[in-house]
């Protein structure tokens, strides 16, 4: 609870700089929140920037057993460890608002160093091809720096312009020069 109430003090001293980015006027911001800390940040960004909030629910939702990383055998940990790196969780709803979009800004916790599966489902599923996509985390320690490279690496023909974690210590300067 407490790093769900600073990342929403953090986000709201953020949002009050993101109305002056270099965000498009169609820009919609999509995210995968499985306690909430990212959806608190993804709101605050859609409402200052004046964007679309999207959720990508997955077909079955995540239970907090699902999300226990210390067991081997919960769901996230085989999605997440399979030795194929192909488990592509089904997304409940329709994203189809991406298409209109010039500008996605994408959120997500940081999974086992990386991003989740259900974003590779997303980024699959959706043609990003020609978007301006800003991707942001929240973890309670991983950067985001690994998810930014594997997500390149995947999808070579998207334009990831930026990559930035939400955590303690951030300035409003920190949000500011992300978003430029």
């Amino acid at each position: 609870m407490k790093l769900k109430n600073h990342l929403i003090k953090l986000c709201c001293a953020a949002a009050l700089c993101l109305s002056g980015s270099a965000l498009a006027a169609d820009t919609v911001v999509l995210y995968f929140s499985a306690s909430g800390n990212t959806q608190a940040v993804a709101e605050l960004i859609a409402r200052t920037v004046n964007a679309e909030s999207l959720a990508i629910t997955p077909q079955e939702p995540y239970t907090a057993a699902d999300l226990n990383w210390h067991d081997e055998k919960s769901r996230t940990s085989i999605e997440m460890k399979g030795s194929d790196n192909k488990v592509r969780p089904a997304i409940a709803n329709d994203l189809s608002t991406v298409k209109d979009a010039s500008t996605v800004v994408l959120g997500f916790p940081i999974w086992w160093g990386t991003a989740p599966r259900i974003i590779n489902t997303a980024l699959e599923s959706y043609d990003f091809s020609g978007k301006k996509i800003y991707i942001f985390c929240t973890s309670g320690g991983s950067g985001v720096e690994q998810s930014l490279a594997d997500l390149k690496a995947a999808y070579p023909n998207y334009n990831f312009v930026a990559a930035r974690r939400f955590n303690f210590g951030d300035t409003t300067d920190n949000v500011k020069s992300w978003l430029k």
